[in-house]
């Protein structure tokens, strides 16, 4: 199957009516290409903001209150696009008010109508410290036809645990959408989601924010690619990199995947990571100097 993942812009929309083009526009695109799983970055809903006005756009609390008020509306969209399609798509991640502070939720779409959610687990320090966002609901396996597929936003795939909870339940896709302001950023996702198809044997999908959107301090500034890996094992690249995108680059990248493989490669690989993780845990010890010393020096 094909799988399609973004290197997604913020832009500013004048009207809902903007938003609602673009949108169609990149999903449209992506289904007649014949992707049947679409990923959106996290915090790509952001560019809604913006139909709040320049003033509540430019202030952090003010632009996460505004997305949050537009999500109702966004959710109806991206599902109706996911029914008229016959497709299953991971929307655009969104401050989410579901209290006195919000969460960082991704939605997931499916073709018969139906919607889950994935909050984020882990927050990173512009989210604790300035953004004051807050984790949310636990790890959701999406049971699907197309695969059993769990979602690790940005900072969650950096902390193996999580993706470990949701292999531990057959997860065989993981999906990462991101949004990192400086190379640093991009590449120590890039770097967790290519470990965790590596250790997991699993096919993991990374989908960022790309380019400059200087009208709102949380995504004034975004690097990144869009890519999609995989062990490099049989049945898939020697270097995990099943499809890339060039950095900053805006647009699709386009990936082939087999479930097949993956069962495969869990099975049968060179190597089986997956099965063999358990054995860490009895062989891992403290150990001093003191400890590894001759008793007689």
């Amino acid at each position: 199957m094909k799988i399609a993942t973004a290197a997604y812009p913020i832009d500013w929309h004048e009207t809902w009516a903007s938003y609602v083009e673009k949108t169609t526009k990149w999903v449209a695109e992506a289904a007649n290409n014949g992707a049947v799983l679409l990923v959106f970055p996290e915090y790509g809903a952001m560019e809604l903001a913006s139909l709040a006005g320049a003033n509540a756009a430019g202030d952090i609390e003010a632009s996460m209150q505004a997305v949050s008020d537009s999500l109702e509306q966004a959710n109806a969209l991206y599902a109706e696009l996911a029914a008229s399609f016959g497709i299953y798509i991971l929307g655009a991640s969104a401050p989410c008010y579901v209290g006195k502070r919000p969460v960082n939720r991704a939605m997931f779409f499916t073709p018969d109508g139906q919607l889950a959610q994935q909050d984020k687990q882990i927050m990173t320090r512009f989210e604790r410290d300035t953004m004051d966002v807050i984790p949310g609901g636990p790890l959701t396996v999406f049971d699907t036809k197309i695969g059993r597929i769990g979602v690790i936003i940005c900072y969650d795939s950096e902390f193996p645990d999580l993706s470990r909870a949701l292999i531990e339940q057959d997860v065989e896709i993981l999906l990462a959408p991101s949004c990192t302001e400086g190379l640093s950023g991009y590449w120590r996702v890039r770097i967790g989601a290519m470990a965790r198809a590596l250790e997991s044997q699993c096919v993991v999908v990374h989908s960022p924010t790309v380019g400059a959107a200087e009208w709102n301090p949380i995504v004034d500034m975004n690097t990144g690619a869009a890519a999609i890996y995989g062990p490099p094992d049989n049945g898939f690249p020697d270097t995990g990199v099943i499809a890339e995108g060039k950095l900053n680059e805006p647009g699709w990248v386009y990936g082939e995947i087999s479930l097949d493989a993956i069962r495969e490669v869990r099975r049968d690989g060179r190597v089986l990571n997956k099965t063999h993780w358990s054995e860490q845990e009895s062989r891992v010890q403290t150990v001093t100097i003191a400890d590894l010393l001759p008793k007689n020096a």
